[in-house]
């Protein structure tokens, strides 16, 4: 297994760091590049480290929390994990900061499109390898330290441990959901606080400087301007990593979780070499698709680069996914074929669970090609709201509204029947193995994803440095393809998030009744987690609606951090006329600071919801109640973030469909342009705010549930009273 992860390991981080020097190396540009370039970096980085000194205040008392109620372990592993995500963070959004001005330079030297993706690409490729190369770097060393120089991956571990609150659980299972809960706080504050972060400084930008001024966007008139583009990298970038990053870790832990709890469940005869197999087969098969993923990259950062960027992006993202398929399938036919594998449900032999990963990859493909019809202008649903808009902004709002819901049914339906056939295959650890499958090419679709706000970026920065028209236009086709492979990146971060998020659902089933005393271990599930139980419908109504109040507190976060940068925008406009005559420089700095100041003081609320809620839902009600909970905020999650995604995506796309001049009677600065202009405006918290949040509320929810159901299943009031109400 340390094989398979070491080269795994070694191969992403070392190709990572040699296309991050590859990048680093090209000619920035002009002077003027190089200084707007630099006023974005400053911008990143400031927000970066703020954000920083605040989360490693919090994930130290998270650490000694768990340090003192669970076990020493699991709050060192949480810092290993938290480590391994921000490293991945900081390393992605630093590329991004360096590529695009190389990416614009590229542009204006070669006039080439070819050339100027390879950049953009390579530089998403940093992050992305970095997402997969950290997560494993970072399960390999608590495998090797815990797992094995301690001990707890030995059968003779295996076993339920009690600690000093009389609290039961598997050392090595709350070891590996340490680690996932650090990945999730990270993800959490990047996701979040990125996200409030770009949309108000978006927000402000449009509305002040496209719609009151009439200035076009990435105007360098605008105030607001560098802090849209810095937004950009904090939350589309760092914030992305970390989102994917959390659900691919989620899904090896969920996979991990589940078999150790399956061991000791006495309805279920696991032998000891069939338990050995089931625990590490999940790094195995993740280290495979990220060997798969280096080869898919490096096939588009060596070859010559045609000028159809959809094409090549979509040939690296196949060859990374057709060679994990092939890969994991010769591992597992080896790895399982001499053992008797039907006692956990593989119904088709050896190559159960990889036949239920491919369900997975399939899966994520599909939900991709849902996203990209419903957003792309080069399909009907987004065209159609582009003509909308010659009919006002009324019809633009709701038509995009109606889309964002039709496209909801597809995703959905495709995940039910995922989740089922995968486990008609291989059980309850086929379902695991589905979310794995999704998540084993993860490098491929993050590099594919970074790549988008690395060319927006470049886009900026040539309208900003006034290059040539057809340098931004270049930009611009990039920029475009950019805004669907995000859409794209958003179905596929709700479905993996989903999947994930059943996976740690049915670890959390299993993990119950050790958590409450061994001998109740018999039954079956259905005396766990029984939806006719007051407890658990209650739980389950309860978390439909938490989403919804949890993006409504998103959505008011991001208003107030907007309508500061708007007064401030027209302040500016107000006392120094002579910005909008190209005479004044603006004031980007107050700007980059507004925005910096509000997404951290708006973005500690939310987190604290979706941390606290299981637990203080779980000390009040008990587990029945939290794992209904759960499924009720699933659901509801994974219906509105595809909503939010892709309506605010078609919204994006219809205004880039309008200026592009292909709707008769609109283009840039009629009244259909200024309708798509507020559709998009609309859409803009939706898709980058709401969405990916709510993709890490479930998953936060569930890991945290997961590591504390150990206590809350023994200590909770309901239990109390109804002890004394015997």
């Amino acid at each position: 297994m340390f094989g398979f992860v070491a080269i795994a390991v070694i191969g992403s981080i070392g190709f990572a760091a040699y296309n991050y020097f590859s990048v680093k190396k090209r000619d920035p540009g002009t002077e003027l590049m190089k200084e707007i370039s630099g006023a974005i970096r400053e911008g990143a980085d400031t927000f970066i480290m703020h954000e920083f000194y605040v989360i490693l205040k919090i994930a130290i008392l998270i650490s000694i929390a768990l340090m003192i109620f669970v076990s020493w372990y699991t709050g060192v592993t949480f810092l290993i994990g938290a480590t391994m995500s921000q490293l991945a963070a900081f390393l992605g959004m630093d590329i991004a900061t360096i590529a695009n001005v190389r990416v614009s330079n590229t542009a204006r030297e070669t006039k080439s499109l070819g050339s100027t993706l390879k950049v953009a690409f390579q530089g998403g490729s940093v992050m992305g390898l970095a997402v997969g190369g950290f997560a494993l770097l970072g399960l390999g060393l608590v495998y090797l330290i815990f797992g094995k120089i301690l001990g707890q991956t030995e059968i003779i571990n295996l076993q339920i441990e009690t600690n000093w609150l009389g609290i039961s659980y598997i050392p090595f299972a709350m070891s590996v959901s340490g680690y996932a809960l650090g990945c999730s706080i990270i993800a959490m504050f990047n996701r979040v606080g990125g996200g409030i972060y770009t949309k108000a400084a978006d927000m402000g930008a449009d509305l002040v400087g496209k719609t009151e001024a009439h200035i076009p966007e990435d105007d360098p008139r605008n105030p607001a301007t560098i802090a849209d583009n810095v937004g950009d990298n904090v939350g589309d970038v760092a914030g992305l990593g970390s989102d994917l990053l959390e659900s691919y870790v989620g899904a090896i832990i969920a996979s991990i979780t589940l078999a150790a709890y399956m061991y000791l469940h006495p309805s279920i005869p696991i032998s000891e070499q069939l338990i050995s197999k089931l625990l590490s087969y999940p790094i195995i098969l993740s280290s495979i698709g990220i060997i798969s993923c280096v080869i898919g990259i490096a096939y588009l950062s060596f070859k010559k680069v045609s000028d159809k960027p959809h094409r090549e992006l979509n040939v690296s993202m196949w060859t990374s996914a057709f060679l994990t398929v092939v890969g994991s399938g010769i591992l597992t036919y080896f790895y399982f074929k001499d053992i008797d594998v039907s006692s956990v449900g593989f119904k088709a032999g050896a190559m159960s669970p990889w036949l239920a990963s491919v369900l997975g990859i399939l899966c994520g493909m599909e939900m991709g090609w849902i996203a990209e019809y419903y957003t792309s202008y080069d399909y009907k649903p987004t065209q159609s709201l582009s003509y909308a808009s010659l009919e006002g902004t009324a019809l633009t709002i709701t038509e995009g509204m109606a889309l964002g819901m039709k496209s909801t049914f597809l995703p959905v339906a495709l995940l039910g029947f995922t989740i089922i056939f995968a486990s008609m295959i291989a059980g309850i650890y086929g379902v695991t193995m589905a979310a794995l499958g999704m998540l084993s090419f993860v490098s491929a679709t993050v590099s594919i994803d970074t790549y988008g706000p690395i060319a927006d970026n470049a886009g900026g920065i040539c309208e900003m440095s006034k290059l040539e028209p057809e340098v931004r236009q270049i930009t611009d086709k990039l920029d475009s393809v950019g805004n669907t492979t995000a859409a794209i990146g958003k179905g596929f971060a709700i479905g993996s998030a989903a999947l994930a998020a059943m996976s740690l659902l049915s670890s959390y089933i299993y993990s119950q009744p050790v958590a409450q005393s061994s001998e109740e271990m018999v039954g079956g599930l259905d005396l766990i987690l029984n939806m006719i139980n007051p407890l658990t419908l209650t739980g389950a109504i309860v978390g439909a609606a938490l989403p919804y109040y949890f993006s409504g507190m998103l959505i008011e976060s991001v208003t107030k951090a907007a309508r500061e940068m708007v007064q401030e925008v027209r302040r500016q406009f107000k006392e120094m006329p002579g910005i909008l005559t190209g005479k004044v420089r603006p004031d980007y700095k107050t700007c980059i600071q507004i925005s910096s100041e509000s997404a951290l003081r708006q973005m500690l609320l939310p987190a604290l919801i979706s941390v606290l809620t299981p637990i203080i839902s779980g000390f009040i009600f008990g587990a029945d109640f939290v794992g209904g909970l759960l499924v009720g905020t699933v659901i509801s999650s994974i219906m509105l973030a595809l909503y939010t995604a892709n309506a605010g995506g078609a919204w994006d796309n219809s205004k880039k469909f309008i200026e592009s001049g292909m709707v008769e009677g609109a283009s840039k600065g009629t009244a259909a342009h200024q309708s798509a202009i507020i559709g998009d405006t609309v859409g803009d918290p939706l898709k980058d705010t709401v969405g990916p949040s709510l993709d890490i509320l479930i998953k936060i929810m569930s890991v945290v549930s997961l590591i504390t159901v150990s206590i809350f299943g023994k200590y909770n009031l309901f239990s109390l009273f109804n002890l004394f109400s015997k």
